[in-house]
């Protein structure tokens, strides 16, 4: 039996008797237990996880030893072929509608009366074994899946065909990796350091969060339409024109890129010479691109430039020649 099947079995068993008992004490199945290791057996990952979530302790039983063994394997042979014996006959299309008989079947055995003492093996339940259960948790446990994955270049892991960002500090980082039905979590040395709701519908669907990302990535995917716009708005109403006619004369991926050079004009040159420069351009074109943009930009820079320099060498009137005419050789 599977890992997995092991472990639903055991859910689906508190689920039924509504409680969960103080020990468990299972053969040394490979799929339970990974080491016997004497009084301190190694058990597997998922199996010690639902032990810890049901507050329950698990003793395997010991090697060769069938003492340990709860003297319940006759019963269930006995349960198992009243209910085979009784449903031989009927024939099923559907998995549930299966289940469902052998359920109805189980009950009736569990309700019959002994033959030999008073009772049943419900009310012997109740009377002798139900008080000691302990409380049921709900949710259910949810099966739980370990695996190692290495994080790649663009800090992605890959999990069945998907993509899974974590913090992009931890790439090329071997990291543990804990799946349940609805849920990816990632851990590094037993930190968890990232979590995502699992991608089930298609295959290689991205997962990724943007505190996850490097600065200048999470620069790029902050940049919309509707950002570009509030930057725009902000530098005055020229530049928000050269803005729009930029997302419709263009697709949106190329205008976003378009506009991201753009923005990153403002490290060179001042709002208020872009704001100008958009006025100058709107002036001459309705269909404004960036390359014209940045030759009259370039232009309005140097003439700036040149009346700052003609500005600076223009002599003060208030400083005059310090040595006289005969100095010069005048009279």
């Amino acid at each position: 039996m599977k890992s997995s099947n092991w472990i639903r079995a055991h859910v689906h068993a508190f689920e039924y008797f509504e409680g969960v008992t103080e020990t468990l004490v299972p053969d040394n199945l490979k799929t339970g237990v990974i080491k016997p290791n004497g009084a301190e057996p190694i058990l597997n990952e998922a199996y010690r996880e639902l032990a810890d979530y049901y507050r329950t302790v698990i003793v395997p039983t010991r090697v060769v030893k069938p003492k340990d063994k709860a003297s319940v394997e006759g019963s269930v042979g006995l349960v198992s072929r009243q209910i085979i014996a009784a449903l031989r006959n009927i024939q099923c299309f559907y998995l549930d509608e299966l289940n469902e008989l052998i359920w109805e079947k189980l009950t009736e055995v569990n309700n019959a009366p002994f033959q030999k003492k008073k009772g049943s093996r419900r009310s012997v339940f109740e009377e002798e074994e139900e008080p000691y259960l302990q409380p049921l948790r709900y949710p259910a446990f949810q099966i739980t899946d370990w695996r190692i994955a290495k994080v790649q270049l663009n800090y992605h892991i890959q999990v069945d065909r998907n993509y899974y960002s974590v913090p992009y500090e931890y790439v090329q980082c071997s990291v543990e990796v804990r799946l349940t039905e609805n849920l990816i979590e990632v851990y590094f040395k037993q930190s968890r350091i990232a979590s995502h709701k699992r991608q089930l519908a298609l295959v290689g669907q991205y997962s990724t969060l943007v505190d996850h990302m490097p600065d200048h990535h999470r620069l790029y995917m902050e940049h919309t339409p509707d950002s570009a716009r509030e930057w725009a708005e902000d530098i005055g109403p020229f530049t928000l024109s050269f803005v729009e006619k930029i997302l419709s004369n263009n697709v949106e991926k190329q205008a976003l890129k378009v506009l991201l050079n753009f923005q990153n004009l403002t490290k060179k040159y001042p709002l208020s010479l872009i704001e100008t420069s958009c006025e100058i351009l709107l002036t001459i074109t309705e269909q404004p691109t960036l390359s014209t943009f940045k030759s009259i930009l370039t232009r309005q820079k140097k003439r700036l430039d040149k009346k700052a320099t003609t500005t600076n060498h223009l002599v003060d009137d208030s400083h005059g020649f310090v040595r006289g005419a005969t100095y010069f050789g005048g009279k």
